[in-house]
């Protein structure tokens, strides 16, 4: 017997809903965190995901991106698209800081993955890859682009 939980429903087969109710409590304090060039809290995951097969974490697999489709929804998704777009253009007007000063590490490289995953389906969208050139000195992600390359593949 499926759980409600796991249900996938036919207009949200990729269940983004997951990042929207993820999202609900947390995103304003997130986006503050982020306008004070400091992230605090807790919220990495759902806010920059990356792609399945990088974190071990029961949350970072739960909220993991699973196929470059998923990608494409969550970026043209109404709300989840413009909240990273709003994050991503927040973090570029940040003066003076790394990536590390902002994110403290671990989260750092979590926003390098991120950044990387949407950068490679974005095309059209160029803010990504301003970011990787940024904070990262144009370094993308290797390990992202690998499990890239293999969801691609199928």
């Amino acid at each position: 017997m499926v759980k409600p939980s796991e249900t996938i429903y036919r207009d949200d087969p990729y269940d983004l809903r997951r990042f929207t109710k993820a999202q609900k409590n947390t995103y304003a304090s997130a986006l503050a965190e982020l306008r004070s060039g400091k992230k605090k809290s807790h919220w990495m995951s759902y806010i920059f995901p990356q792609i399945d097969g990088l974190g071990h974490s029961p949350t970072s697999k739960r909220y993991a991106i699973k196929s470059i489709e998923e990608a494409r929804q969550y970026l043209d998704h109404p709300v989840l698209g413009k909240r990273l777009l709003e994050c991503v253009n927040t973090i570029l007007a940040i003066e003076e800081s790394s990536s590390l000063d902002i994110f403290g590490h671990s989260d750092d490289l979590k926003l390098k993955s991120s950044m990387t995953l949407f950068a490679c389906i974005a095309n059209s969208r160029p803010v990504f890859a301003r970011v990787l050139d940024k904070y990262f000195n144009c370094d993308r992600d290797v390990k992202t682009l690998q499990l890239f390359e293999k969801i691609r593949e199928k």
